[in-house]
């Protein structure tokens, strides 16, 4: 099988639940975990910045990987997030992190730095030279200060053997066509923007790795299995009683809004790590309202 029929369809950036000292919640986490994949989802990305990575020490993340792929247990697929701003630093990551069972690794574009495009090309080709798994690319300009222009992503793709797919946040309509008109035809393009996702898929994306599946994993995994049916009716119909909750969930910040909304739900504590901060009261109770609705 494919990577692109692997990981078509739903996947869903974990969050890292925390007790309210701070410290790494397990016992809450492999509730998420069952809880995500009993609500559908195609696949599970432990280690995306959903999971607040930049405030994980290293044996956190090795850690955190290895309690993912035990409480798994083969049920779905597993992508480890490795990724930011030292290429160096990265490449002895891929040679030394616990990446055995996992299906793929996703990572983030460089951010701070704001490389040229040529500078973009050259670090995933190194990364994907090193990485003893396929490589999918993660375009977030809105986080990193950088766009992959479509143009590099398609270099990447033809160019670069290990690149196998793109997880496309740059909310441009416009380039997410472009790249699905030029991309190989064994390419990997998933949305990295739930509000999106319904209208990409429709575009021709192959799903999306989301925030959102952390707190709505049925509905939202429904939604994005009926776009690609072809059912946008129906597919619509799902979305349209999500939209308030997309709006909720990126108010304030990533992913102080959908803990807000697992909390609300029991699935956890409402905890993060400096320097991020839980959601504000009013956004917490418009929370309360949506999940009563």
């Amino acid at each position: 099988m494919s990577l692109r029929d692997t990981l078509r369809g739903t996947g869903v950036a974990l969050i890292t639940p925390f007790q309210s000292n701070t410290s790494i919640d397990y016992t809450a986490l492999e509730k998420v975990i069952d809880f995500v994949i009993a609500g559908g989802v195609e696949y599970v990305v432990t280690l995306g910045t959903t999971g607040e990575t930049p405030t994980l020490s290293k044996e956190e993340k090795k850690q955190i990987a290895l309690f993912t792929y035990e409480k798994v247990a083969g049920r779905v697929p597993v992508v480890v997030g490795i990724g930011g701003n030292n290429t160096a630093e990265l490449l002895q990551e891929l040679a030394s992190f616990p990446l055995d069972k996992a299906a793929a690794v996703l990572s983030a574009s460089p951010y701070y730095s704001k490389p040229s495009q040529e500078g973009l090309f050259l670090h995933y080709k190194a990364l994907a030279e090193a990485s003893p798994k396929p490589l999918l690319l993660y375009n977030v300009p809105g986080r990193t200060g950088r766009n992959l222009s479509a143009a590099t992503t398609i270099r990447l793709a033809r160019e670069v053997k290990n690149v196998a797919g793109i997880k496309e946040a740059s909310g441009d309509m416009a380039q997410c066509m472009e790249i699905l008109r030029d991309k190989p035809d064994d390419f990997l393009v998933v949305s990295g923007d739930d509000a999106l996702a319904f209208p990409q898929i429709a575009c021709g994306m192959e799903g999306v790795i989301s925030v959102a599946a952390n707190g709505f994993p049925r509905p939202f995994s429904d939604m994005v299995r009926l776009a690609l049916k072809g059912d946008l009716k129906g597919a619509k119909a799902l979305n349209d009683g999500l939209i308030a909750g997309y709006e909720i969930m990126f108010a304030e910040n990533n992913p102080a809004g959908i803990k807000g909304a697992m909390a609300e739900k029991g699935l956890i504590g409402n905890y993060v790590r400096l320097p991020v901060v839980p959601l504000s009261a009013g956004l917490q109770a418009k929370w309360k309202e949506y999940l009563a609705g």
